[in-house]
This record gives structure tokens, sequence and C-alpha cells, in this order.
């Protein structure tokens, strides 16, 4: 049966959404502010817990960004009111499964935003409560978030084990605490050494309270601190902190050595070259060298400096993905929108001219052609949404050729326009997702298929409904 007109209204509503909660964190994009940004979220946030609530919950089970994640848990817990018992256990289900992927320090935020707003209702508590307890490593949890575990223990009326509740209520009633952590933590606050057990967090405030050198409590407490955290102090420079950066995720690694100056970029080349390929393999996995011929076409281009919150985000996600693909293909030809060549020495500059760009991909026959960018082709603009509607209308019209010859084309796009409330497309002849991580540019290229129109609402309630049942374990 036909799809109605309301049916593809709402394949279409569903995939904006989609769109924009993995792209967007309500943060300053290049070509919108920040206020800009959060109203437009806002906006489709409550339009679909209004009209799609259903599909609105299964999002949690896609990729999206942690950002959004969160907003989607906390609204359906507000509105829990709304649905009957049913599908409040659905839900939940799917909010405890999300909340483990979520980093720690998001959740206890959303649980002091639930304590905020007066959600206290049983099924919030108990999802507190479950998720608290399911903690690898509660005290020390209770060490380095310490304030926002006690308002979650309040907020759900927590019974506390062992000696949480002194630790967390009274922890100077205590002479000396039986737990190890604890009994650190009430240490540091009159000896050095007692510092060094901490995390690195915990243990940089009573650092700067007992006034000890920088970098005399950076060498001291560098076996304690997480890959990340070295990252981020080897990519602040001044730090003598060095981490294996084969071991870091794609994207985060690409933004750090974006972050690197040319110089030393290049002075590292081998090395930086060698993290970015290792990780590139660990994401491909099992599907290196099966996608055939690709060329993708990477924006490069000023506006992918990002902002000064999301600083070369786009370049990054473009890096990463560079890659990424370079694994996944048997045969990849990039081309940077700047005519660059070495990938390891770009930086964001000129104009967009994406359409050049994609002629000379075409021309290269490819079997995949996938469109990374923020969508601002102007150089001359226009031209790339022409050069796709002749190619989809008069050179491949329905997708008529013959195997060898039909190019799958995808935009993936690294940035929410808030004022379309989804990602900026190219032409509707190409399908576009957003896209936050490179990691998931596997994914997002099956997921931009339904932006098409040919497969339609059922089709993509069928793969959300895949998507939920693989998310919660229900399926092999």
């Amino acid at each position: 049966m036909s799809e109605t007109f309301a049916d593809l209204v709402a394949c279409e509503d569903v995939l904006m959404f989609v769109n924009a909660a993995i792209t967007s964190t309500g943060q300053r994009e290049f070509h919108h502010h920040a206020g800009e940004q959060r109203l437009s979220l806002e906006f489709l946030h409550e339009y679909m817990l209004e009209n799609y609530r259903d599909m609105y919950a299964d999002v949690l089970a896609l990729d999206v960004n942690d950002h959004n994640a969160a907003i989607i848990v906390r609204n359906l817990l507000v509105r829990a009111g709304d649905v009957d018992v049913e599908r409040r256990r659905g839900e939940g289900r799917l909010i405890a499964r999300r909340l483990e992927e979520l980093p720690p320090q998001r959740v206890y935020r959303l649980f002091r935003e639930l304590r905020r707003l007066g959600v206290n209702n049983r099924r919030t508590r108990v999802i507190i409560r479950d998720w608290m307890a399911g903690r690898r490593d509660p005290e020390f949890d209770a060490v380095k978030y310490r304030g926002a575990v006690k308002d979650a223990a309040r907020h759900a009326h927590l019974r506390l084990r062992g000696e949480q509740r002194n630790f967390l209520f009274a922890p100077f009633s205590v002479k000396a605490f039986k737990t190890p952590i604890f009994e650190q933590w009430r240490r540091a606050h009159y000896e050095h050494a007692a510092i060094y057990e901490l995390p690195y967090t915990v243990a940089e405030g009573f650092a700067v309270k007992h006034r000890i050198p920088r970098e005399v409590f950076l060498e001291r407490i560098e076996p304690r601190m997480t890959r990340l955290e070295r990252l981020r102090l080897q990519s602040s420079g001044g730090a003598a902190v060095r981490t294996d950066l084969g071991e870091m995720p794609l994207t985060r690694l690409a933004s750090y050595v974006l972050s690197l100056p040319l110089d030393e970029r290049s002075a590292r080349r081998a090395e930086l070259s060698r993290a970015l390929r290792t990780a590139a393999r660990r994401v491909a996995g099992a599907a290196r060298g099966s996608w055939g011929r690709v060329t993708a076409v990477l924006d490069d281009s000023y506006s992918s400096l990002g902002s000064g919150q999301k600083r070369r985000r786009p370049l990054a996600v473009a890096l990463a993905a560079h890659y990424l693909l370079e694994t996944l293909a048997k045969d990849y030809r990039p081309l940077w929108t700047s005519g660059r060549t070495d990938e390891l020495l770009l930086y964001p500059s000129g104009p967009t001219p994406l359409g050049q760009r994609i002629i000379d991909a075409l021309e290269t026959a490819p079997e995949r052609l996938l469109i990374i960018s923020d969508g601002w082709d102007n150089a001359p603009p226009g031209l790339a949404a022409d050069v796709l509607r002749i190619w989809r209308t008069r050179l491949d019209p329905g997708h008529r050729l013959a195997p060898g010859q039909r190019v799958m084309i995808a935009h993936l796009n690294p940035v929410y326009d808030a004022d379309d409330f989804d990602v900026r497309r190219l032409s509707p002849a190409v399908p576009t997702a957003g896209i936050r991580d490179a990691e998931d540019l596997p994914t997002l290229v099956e997921l931009a298929r339904f932006a098409e129109g040919r497969v339609g609402l059922a089709g993509l309630r069928a793969h959300l409904d895949d998507r939920v049942a693989r998310f919660l374990g229900e399926r092999a």
C-alpha cells in the first residue's frame, strides 16, 4: 500500500529530528549563535514529544549525541503521565539502557535537572536508584562527583551503604574512614601525599588549595589520569604528559591533530598518521576493504573552523572520515575542497566549491560518493545542487543505471542549521544525514537512504524497531 501524505510528512519530521539530535549540542556554530541553536533544538524536542512520542523515545537507540539523549530522557520523565503503563515500561527500558552509555557526569547533571524541575515520581526514583546501584565503583563516584551524588541520594531517597552516608553528609565527624578512597580524601585536606591517590579532577582542587606547583603536581598525578585527561593536557601544551594516541577515539584524535601547529604535525607525521590509521582500523573492524570504489568530497573551507565552543569540529569530522573511508574502501580517492592533498597539514581556509569537486568525483566513476560538508556551497553558489539534480534526473533517473555504473551518493553534514531545524541539504536529489563523530559514518550512510523518500515511514519504523531490539539486547 502506498504511503499517505501524512506518512511522508512524519518520515521527514523524524529524520529531521534525528539529524538535529546527532549534530546539535546547543552550542555556537560558524553560522549561528548558541541562543539560536538552543531555541531551535528545544522547539524540535517539544514538537517530537507532542506528535511522535513513540519514535521520539526510540531515537535513544540511535547514535544521537549525549546532549540530546539527556534531553530526551528528561522530557520523557517530565511527561511520564501522558502515556499508559505499558508504554512507560518500554520507555523505562530505553532510558535505563541509554543511561548506561552516557558519561557519568552527564547522568548526574541530568539527575540534578530532574531535582530542579521537581520530577520525583516512582519511576524516576527507580531509574536513579538502579543506575547508581549499577555503578562499578560507587565510592569512586562519591569522591569524584560528591555534590551530585548527594543531590541524587536526597532526591531519590536512597539508602546509602557502608560509610557513604557519613562521607557525603558529615565527612568531618569521622576521625578515620575504613574505605581507602574516603580516607585519602579526608587526609588530602592536610597531607600532600594523599592527594596523589585521588582522581585527577579531585586532586587538582587540592593541589591548588595547597599551592603545589603545577609541573610538580602533573608529574606525580599522571599515573591516576585517564586517557582523555592525558589527551586534553597534551592538547593544551605546556604539560609533559603523553598518551598512546592509537588508543584514542578516531574523531577525538583528529581534533587533537588539528590543534597542533603545522610544523609539529609535519615533524610528527609518522606518529600521527600511524595513530589515525590504527584508530580507523579499529572502527572499521571486519568491514575493512568491503566498500569497493569510494570517492569522498571533503570540506576544509573556512567555515570548517567551527566556533570557539566547537573549534575545528567540522574539519575534524572530515579528517577522521577520510581515514575511516581509506580503511573501508578497496579503492579510495579523497577530494578536499581546497585542492590540498596532504591531509595532515589541513587547516580551514577559502570558499566551498562543492559543485566542482562533485563533478571531479563523478568522473572517477566511484561506486560510492560521500560528501562531508556543512553544505554552504558558495563557489559558485548552487552549483552542487545543479550537478546532483542533473545526475539524478538525466544521467541516472530512478537509479536505473547498470550496477557497474550506478553511484550511491550521500551527504553527511556535521553542522546543525538552526534556521531550517535540520542540517543544511545540498539537493533533494541525494540523501542527507547529520554526523557528529566519524565513527558513526557506516550507520549514518544506511540511515541516509530513508531521506530519499523511497523507503517511507513503514520502513523507518521497522528500522527503528530493529535498532531498539538490538540496543536492548533482544536480538542477536
